[in-house]
């Protein structure tokens, strides 16, 4: 481990709970954070004062001083120290790697993507490392890895199984770790992307969200209690179990009417390509299915009512905030908003509340952004949930 991120170890599981509740949510008035902490004003100065210390923290001039009624002096806010460390995050495609480099707060100051030509896990150790190695000279503040792949992730250091790459037990973590002297944290590219919208993005600051993403597969996390809900079938591909039409499309696998087999953007272009003998790229499919082509049209409108009646089920069972799509398929939304929306109100109680939804056109380098999230939570912070700090926050 470098130097750099050993500065900031060990913290207590107290001080972790300080830097989450300021990462997230600040810059935060000492009184406001002892509050949203159930911490008194001695016990949050002898927690912070470590933090300021090792120059995670920092009381910040932004704005004007807060007032200190307990003290009964003007306070900084605390936050912070957003450039302090540099985190790098990898997204592994079947083709490409794509890294980002971002702050303690997930904003990218950097892309590096190159192309991957081989799924030998030796070799793509080295293509990470080599990348790794590149950035780190530009950014000598960096203090971990997080890489996001599609499939099972035992530890978050071994990939249990990856069929794209036709990986089984593979240690990629010690893998990386060996070729760059960083620690190294890896997870399923999913669960990375809910992590980052929960504490960054969409998600925060809510107690019940949903992120559902369409792209190559077809992704679900949730998020309770703020904190994300993990199960040991969340990587295994729900969406080939979940029957939206039992009349519906088949995939190439044999699949009928799943959700995979209906939104999916390898399920869209199977279809067109089964009924027009001619391969077409998605963006291709949804600019004549916008246009009025008739066979696109009804593929799209297909995938529409699907994906209305989808989001029309997680609301009914899990009653979210807000669901969030994802994903470099949700193109499809601007297509077919309308069969969309018909659907979400056909599958609604006619009294309900809206559906709040919202959609993101996510690129490959977002995914490698939840990587990064992942390194700063796990590797930085020892973050396992929130819901966890809190608990050893007010333990003996």
């Amino acid at each position: 481990m470098t130097a750099l991120a050993a500065s900031w170890l060990p913290l207590s599981a107290q001080e972790r709970a300080v830097a989450i509740e300021v990462l997230v949510h600040g810059p935060l008035s000492r009184t406001d954070l002892a509050r949203r902490l159930g911490l008194s004003a001695g016990s949050l100065t002898r927690l912070t004062k470590p933090l300021i210390e090792s120059g995670l923290l920092v009381g910040t001039a932004e704005g004007a001083t807060l007032p200190e009624a307990r003290q009964g002096r003007p306070s900084q806010p605390l936050d912070i120290v957003a450039d302090s460390r540099t985190f790098l995050g990898f997204k592994i495609t079947d083709d490409m790697v794509y890294g980002v480099v971002t702050t303690l707060r997930s904003d990218i100051v950097a892309r590096c993507d190159r192309p991957l030509t081989s799924h030998e896990p030796e070799r793509v150790a080295d293509l990470l490392a080599g990348t790794a190695r590149e950035l780190i000279r530009r950014h000598p503040s960096l203090a971990g890895i997080g890489i996001g792949v599609g499939g099972l992730v035992e530890h978050r250091a071994v990939v249990g199984e990856s069929p794209f790459l036709r990986w089984r037990d593979v240690p990629l973590a010690g893998l990386v770790e060996e070729r760059t002297g960083l620690p190294v944290v890896v997870e399923n590219d999913v669960a990375a992307l809910v992590e980052a919208e929960t504490w960054f993005g969409a998600g925060r600051g809510l107690d019940r969200f949903v992120v559902l993403t369409i792209g190559a597969g077809l992704g679900y996390g949730l998020v309770l209690g703020g904190t994300r809900v993990r199960c040991p079938e969340e990587d295994r591909g729900f969406g080939r179990h979940w029957i939206i039409d039992p009349n519906g499309p088949l995939t190439p696998t044999g699949e009928r009417g799943s959700a995979v087999a209906m939104l999916t953007i390898p399920a869209i272009r199977h279809q067109i390509q089964a009924a027009t003998g001619r391969e077409m790229t998605y963006e291709e499919i949804l600019a004549r299915a916008a246009a009025g082509d008739p066979m696109c049209a009804r593929v799209i409108g297909e995938a529409g009512r699907a994906l209305g009646t989808l989001v029309a089920q997680i609301a009914n069972f899990v009653m979210p905030q807000k669901i969030l799509l994802a994903g470099e398929g949700v193109g499809l939304t601007e297509v077919a908003g309308q069969a969309v929306d018909d659907a979400l109100r056909a599958h609604r109680h006619p009294l309900a509340a809206p559906v709040p939804l919202e959609t993101k056109v996510s690129d490959f380098h977002d995914w490698a952004r939840g990587a990064a999230v992942l390194a700063i939570q796990v590797l930085v912070l020892g973050a396992a949930d929130s819901s966890t700090q809190r608990d050893q926050l007010h333990g003996p």
